[in-house]
C-alpha cells in the first residue's frame, strides 16, 4: 500500500469491518466497525491506549452514522422568509463564494474569518488552515482548541521548546510510583484511562488528585486536595517551597539540564505551606504529605488538564506544575516528567498543521521569515504572499461583525453557540455577520443560525489520521462512502477554493498558478485554468493531503515527514517527531536535550494573582464548569444518542447540601445561575463533594440550561484561553 491507497483492510477482517478509532476525545481508543444488512456496530480492539476497553460514547458511536436527525443536503436561508431550506450544492457553494466575494471587495480580506475544530483530522486541519491563508487570504483563522490546549501548549513551549501533550507513552502511567492530577478526572472525561491508574495504584503506586471537586477520579485517589477553584498555581508554589525546604529539588538535574531557576527560588520562598494553606483551603498537611511524596517517590509523573488550564492566568498555571517538575528532575527520566491530558479527538494534530492563528504547519510561528518560506515553497505561493498572525478565538468571535471584525465566517467542526464563554454575546456576533456558513453533520446551535449549512462526512465516511494526547499519529479508516448528497469537508474546501479562482477578477489573478508539487501528475497545457489549478493546489484525496502535509512540516517541531499510512499501519500509530521513513520516530521526549536553542529547560518564575472576577455581596459564589460521563463538549452529537441522553439529559447544578440549605433549595429544585454576563437555569443536584463556597454545572447543554451564558471571557494575555473555571455567580431558586 501507498500514500495514495484507500481504506486499508487489517489482515484478518472482511471488507465489511475496518480498523479504526473513537471520534471523541484524545485517548482515540482502537475499535473495530462492522457492518451489515442491519447497520454499523461498534466492537472493542486491542490498542495500546484502550488495552480493548472502550466508554459509553464509544460503544455507541455508530448509531450517529443513520441518525434521522443528520442532514444530507445542503441548507440555504431563504431572504424573504428567514427559513433554512434545502438546496443544491451548486446552489449553495454558489451563495457562499457570493458571499465571500461581497465581503471581501467591500471590507477586504481579512473580512472572512474561519473557525475549525480539534474533532478534525490533521489532513483537514491542515487544509483549512492553507485554505484560508492562500484560498481565501485571510489572516483571521483559530480554532475551538484555544478553549482547550491552548495554556498547556503555550506553558510547554516556553519551558520545552515544544508542545506535546504526553512527552512519553501513555503505558508510563501505569508504573508511577507516584501520579500527581491537577484539574483531571480521566473517569468520566476518558474512561479506559482509568485501567492505566489501577495499574499504577495495583503496583504500589500513590494517586493524588487535585480538584475543588470529590470526582470519580478524586473517589479512587490516596490523597485529594480541595482548593477553591483558580488557586491552583499557589497550591503549586506551596509544594515547590517545601520541596526546597526539605532538600528534595534535584540540584544536579537543575544545574546540567534547565536555567532560570533563581528567580523561581526567590520567588516560592514567599509560599510557606500556612499561606497556602489560607488561600487554597488545602490543609498544610495534605500539601507536605503531597510534597513528600512527590519529592521522595522514584518514578513521579505530573498531570494538568482543564481544571488547571482554562483560567485567565492558565499559562502560569500550568508553568507553576512545570517547574515543580523540573527542580524534581522529572522531565526526561525514564518513567517519569510532567505531561497534559488532551481533551479533543484531534487536539494535538489540530493545533500543530496550521488551524492556529500564530501556526503555520509543523508547529511553526507564522512570524517567523524561514517557517513562511518553506511553507510558502509548499504551496506554491510566494511569502509575502501569506497572511501574518490572526487573533486567539474569543477575540476572533467577540470581534465578528463589529466595525473593523470579519463580516462573514466558515465554521468547520465547532459549534461556538454552546461551546464558547459569555455564549450569548457571541451568540449575537454570529447573527450579526452578513454571511455564516457551516459545515457540519447534524444542525447544532450555531450551524441553526447560518445562512449556509453543508453537510458533510463522518468519522466511518472518511480516511485520515489523528494525533493522540501521547503524540502518536493513528489511522482513521473508512468503512463506506458518505450518503447520497454528503460530501467530505476536503471535498467543500476543494470546491470552494477552485470556485474561488474561477470567480476571480482578471486584474486579480492568483499569486501564483503553479500547481502544489507531487499532489498529481504535472498538469498539461490544457490544466492551467485557474478553476483546475485551484483543485490541485486543494485536493480532496486525504492521502495526498497527508502527503503534503509531511513535506510542509518536514524540519519543524512537529515533524511528520517520516510518517506514511504504511508506517502507522504496520506499527500501532508513530509518536512525532518522525523525520525520516526509514528513521525513529520519538515516544518520549527530553532524554537528553530540551528543544530550546542550547537544549535546556527553561523555569519561569510565576505568582498566584486573584482570579479575573472575585466574589462580592451580589455574586457571592464560586462557578465552575466542566464534563460528565455520558456527554462530550457541546453535545451536539452525543445529546441525539438515546442512551446517552438516558444517562444525562440535562444540565444541573451542583451544590453542597449547608448552601443549599442556605439558600432554600431542595435536591431536584430549578435553580438560577445568575453572573454579570447572564443566567442559566437547571436542576439542583445536591452533594457533599463540592465546597461550599462553589456550584458547578456541566457544559454540555443548550438552551436554558447553558453554562456558558454565565461564564467570564476574560482570557489569558498569553495563550488567549478564556476564564472557563471560576467566575463569580449568585444562586437562587427558580
Amino acid at each position: 500500500m501507498t500514500d495514495g491507497a484507500r481504506s486499508a483492510t487489517p489482515p484478518g477482517l472482511t471488507p465489511r469491518e475496518v480498523a479504526t478509532h473513537c471520534p471523541y476525545c484524545a485517548l482515540q481508543c482502537g475499535m473495530t466497525l462492522r457492518a451489515d444488512d442491519t447497520g454499523v456496530t461498534v466492537h472493542p480492539r486491542q490498542f495500546p491506549t484502550n488495552r480493548g476497553g472502550l466508554c459509553q460514547k464509544g460503544w455507541t458511536a455508530a448509531e450517529l452514522l443513520d441518525h434521522p436527525d443528520r442532514l444530507t443536503t445542503p441548507l440555504v436561508r431563504d431572504a424573504a422568509t428567514g427559513d433554512l431550506h434545502p438546496a443544491s450544492w451548486d446552489t449553495a457553494l454558489d451563495r457562499v463564494v457570493a458571499g465571500i466575494r461581497a465581503v471581501q471587495d467591500d471590507a477586504g480580506r481579512d473580512a472572512v474569518a474561519v473557525f475549525g475544530g480539534g474533532g478534525l483530522t490533521n489532513e483537514k486541519a491542515y487544509a483549512l488552515g492553507k485554505f484560508a491563508r492562500i484560498g481565501l487570504r485571510t489572516r483571521h483563522i483559530d480554532y475551538n482548541g484555544r478553549f482547550c490546549m491552548s495554556s498547556a501548549a503555550a506553558a510547554g513551549m516556553r519551558a520545552f521548546g515544544i508542545d506535546r501533550g504526553l512527552p512519553f507513552p501513555l503505558a508510563d502511567l501505569g508504573r508511577a510510583d507516584t501520579l500527581l492530577l491537577v484539574g483531571a478526572n480521566p473517569a468520566e472525561t476518558m474512561p479506559p484511562l482509568v485501567r492505566w491508574l489501577t495499574d499504577q495504584r495495583r503496583n504500589g503506586g500513590k494517586l493524588i488528585v487535585v480538584d475543588p471537586r470529590v470526582t470519580a477520579t478524586a473517589r479512587q485517589a490516596d490523597l485529594h486536595l480541595q482548593p477553591l477553584p483558580g488557586t491552583d498555581l499557589a497550591v503549586a508554589n506551596a509544594l515547590l517551597h517545601i520541596a526546597l525546604t526539605e532538600g528534595w529539588v534535584d540540584r544536579a538535574y537543575v544545574a546540567d539540564r534547565t536555567t532560570g531557576f533563581d528567580a523561581v527560588r526567590r520567588g516560592v520562598a514567599a509560599w510557606w505551606p500556612a499561606r497556602a494553606e489560607q488561600l487554597c483551603g488545602v490543609p498544610v498537611a495534605d500539601l507536605e504529605a503531597t510534597a513528600r511524596a512527590l519529592g521522595t517517590g522514584g518514578r513521579v509523573i505530573i498531570l494538568t488538564a482543564r481544571g488547571a488550564e482554562q483560567h485567565a492566568k492558565g499559562v502560569d498555571t500550568v508553568t507553576a506544575y512545570v517547574n515543580l517538575a523540573l527542580a524534581l528532575g522529572l522531565p526526561g527520566r525514564d518513567g517519569s516528567g510532567y505531561g497534559c491530558l488532551t481533551g479533543q479527538g484531534n487536539g494535538q494534530g489540530g493545533r500543530e498543521h496550521g488551524q492556529k492563528a500564530d501556526q503555520l504547519p509543523g508547529y511553526r510561528r507564522i512570524d517567523d521569515p524561514a517557517a513562511r518560506e518553506h511553507v510558502a515553497g509548499v504551496w506554491g505561493v510566494p511569502a509575502d504572499d501569506l497572511p501574518g498572525p490572526g487573533v486567539p478565538a474569543y477575540k476572533l468571535l467577540d470581534s465578528l461583525g463589529t466595525p473593523g471584525g470579519p463580516r462573514a465566517l466558515l465554521v468547520f467542526g465547532s459549534n461556538p453557540v454552546v461551546s464558547a464563554p459569555r455564549a450569548a454575546r457571541i451568540e449575537g456576533r454570529l447573527r450579526d455577520l452578513d454571511l455564516l456558513v457551516v459545515a457540519d453533520l447534524l444542525l447544532s446551535e450555531t450551524a441553526a443560525l447560518a445562512d449556509v449549512v453543508l453537510p458533510t462526512a463522518q468519522w466511518a465516511e472518511e480516511d485520515g489520521t489523528m494525533t493522540n494526547l501521547e503524540g502518536r499519529v493513528l489511522r482513521r479508516r473508512a468503512l463506506r462512502p458518505p450518503p447520497p448528497g454528503v460530501r467530505t469537508d476536503l471535498a467543500i474546501i476543494s470546491e470552494l477554493a477552485a470556485r474561488l479562482v474561477a470567480t476571480e477578477a482578471p486584474t486579480a489573478p492568483p499569486a501564483d498558478n503553479t500547481p502544489a508539487p507531487a499532489a498529481s501528475a504535472s498538469p498539461g497545457p490544457a490544466d492551467t485554468r485557474p478553476e483546475v489549478v485551484a483543485g490541485a493546489r486543494f485536493p480532496a484525496d486525504p492521502a495526498v493531503v497527508f502527503a503534503e502535509l509531511r513535506r510542509a512540516s518536514a524540519g519543524g517541531a512537529a515533524d511528520y515527514a517520516g510518517i506514511s499510512w504504511d508506517r502507522i499501519d504496520a506499527d500501532d500509530g508513530v509518536y512525532w517527531p518522525c523525520a525520516t521513513e526509514d528513521g525513529p520516530d520519538t515516544p518520549r521526549l527530553f532524554a537528553k536535550s530540551f528543544a530550546t536553542p542550547d537544549g535546556r529547560a527553561r523555569f519561569h518564575a510565576v505568582d498566584h494573582r486573584p482570579a479575573a472576577e472575585e466574589v462580592c455581596a451580589t455574586y457571592p459564589l464560586h462557578f465552575t464548569t466542566g464534563r460528565v460521563l455520558a456527554q462530550y463538549q457541546s453535545g451536539t452529537q452525543t445529546r441525539r444518542v438515546a442512551a446517552l441522553r438516558r444517562a444525562a439529559p440535562e444540565a444541573f447544578v451542583e451544590l453542597h447540601p449547608d448552601l443549599a440549605t442556605r439558600l432554600g433549595i431542595d435536591d431536584g429544585d430549578p435553580v438560577r445561575v445568575t453572573s454579570r454576563r447572564g443566567e442559566f437555569r437547571a436542576p439542583a443536584r445536591l452533594s457533599a463533594g463540592i465546597r461550599p463556597d462553589t456550584v458547578f454545572a456541566p457544559f454540555h447543554y443548550a438552551g436554558a440550561g447553558r453554562a456558558n451564558s454565565v461564564t467570564n471571557d476574560a482570557v489569558d494575555p498569553i495563550s488567549g484561553m478564556p476564564e472557563f473555571k471560576i467566575c463569580a455567580v449568585r444562586v437562587e431558586k427558580a
